[in-house]
Parts: C-alpha cells; sequence; structure tokens
C-alpha cells in the first residue's frame, strides 16, 4: 500500500483520505489552519496530521487544494517533494464555470508541474469525480473510473496501484498533454451539472464492449 500526503481540507481530501485509508494507505493530513487538520484527522480516525511547510511524509503527495493557490503550494514545498509523485486533482474553472483559466495550449498539471522541482513526477487524477459520488463508492456494482495523465510510466504505475487499492479502476491516457482534455471534461461535468443533469450524482466512465 502507499503513504499518502493530502493537502488540502475540503470534501474532495476528505473523501479522498476516507477511501484511502479503508483500503490500507497510511495518509497524513495538511492544512494551513493546523486545528481544523487536526479536527479532519480525528474525524476520520488513522490519519496523521503533518505540518504545512514542513516535507510531506508520503510517497504521494494529493493536492486537494484550489486551482488558484495550487503552484504556490509547490513552491512553497519546493525541494522537498523531490522524488514524491504530486497527484493534481484541480479543475482550473473560470468564475462563472463556463471556461479555463490556464494558458493556452496548457493544463493546471502541467503549470504545476513547472513548478514543482526537477525529481517530482506530476500526474494527473480524480477531477473527474464529484466528491460525493467518490466518497459513496461503487456505482451500481461497477467499480469508479479514474481517468491518468503523466509523463513518468513509474509514477502513472504508483498511482494506478493506490487507486486501485480504493477499489476504483485507473485508466491511462497518456502524456502530462492530456490533463488538457481531462480538465476539459471537469468543464463539461460542471455544463451538466448546470443545465441538464442538476445533480452531481453521476461520474464519467468507459464501458468497454466485447
Amino acid at each position: 500500500m502507499s503513504t499518502v500526503s493530502i493537502i488540502g481540507l475540503g470534501n474532495m481530501a476528505r473523501a479522498l483520505a476516507t477511501r484511502a485509508l479503508a483500503g490500507g494507505n497510511a495518509v497524513e493530513i495538511i492544512g494551513r489552519d493546523a486545528a481544523k487538520a487536526k479536527e479532519v484527522a480525528a474525524a476520520l480516525g488513522g490519519a496523521t496530521v503533518g505540518t504545512a511547510g514542513t516535507a510531506p511524509a508520503g510517497d504521494i503527495v494529493i493536492l486537494a487544494v484550489p486551482y488558484a493557490g495550487a503552484a504556490a503550494v509547490v513552491g512553497e514545498y519546493r525541494d522537498a517533494l523531490n522524488g514524491k509523485v504530486i497527484i493534481d486533482i484541480t479543475n482550473p474553472l473560470s468564475a462563472d464555470f463556463e471556461g479555463l483559466v490556464t494558458p493556452d495550449g496548457s493544463s493546471a498539471a502541467q503549470e504545476i508541474a513547472k513548478a514543482a522541482p526537477a525529481g517530482a513526477h506530476v500526474v494527473k487524477a480524480f477531477n473527474t469525480l464529484f466528491a460525493n459520488v467518490l466518497g459513496a463508492g461503487p456505482a451500481d456494482g461497477r467499480r469508479l473510473d479514474v481517468f491518468i495523465a503523466g509523463d513518468d510510466a513509474r509514477a502513472k504505475t504508483r498511482v494506478s496501484e493506490f487507486i486501485e487499492s480504493l477499489g476504483m479502476r485507473p485508466l491511462d491516457t497518456g502524456q502530462l498533454p492530456m490533463a488538457q482534455a481531462l480538465e476539459n471534461a471537469g468543464l463539461l461535468m460542471m455544463g451538466l451539472l448546470a443545465h441538464s443533469v442538476k445533480h452531481t450524482n453521476f461520474f464519467f466512465g468507459v464501458n468497454i464492449l466485447s
């Protein structure tokens, strides 16, 4: 199993931590609000609490923070992230949820990779799952699909193994620039939420026809 540090205290951080602990992984919770981080860890049961700005204990570091501050968080840790696998779960949505705020030809994951030290490896994952779906588990007996993208094969293997420990199915989409497509899928989910589905109890997956 994996040793995972989750930076963030929101709904996605809690859902991921809950599933990670259930899958037998060691989980560290890190947040700028130390008191709240302790509350979250205590509510989860079994998680430890890290200190913001110091080296994360986990071999895998999950950025469960808003995209607007994600690169700054990575920049704050810098060399402490050397040798780590960084999972970017962010969707860089505009304030009206009708576009992306990343530069043309780039993605949140690619921008975060620019801020990371050379020895760290960024993998995009989990951005096409709402927190309530992630926390609920399999849908009608079917495992949830988690799309991943990254440039380092070994990092993707480690993330895939972690995803499998959560009872979910990893689907490799290719190199890190494919994060652009995944983040557009996140935007598509928000469009469905606003205009047709009207709730977050859905997910994107792949049906393989025999």
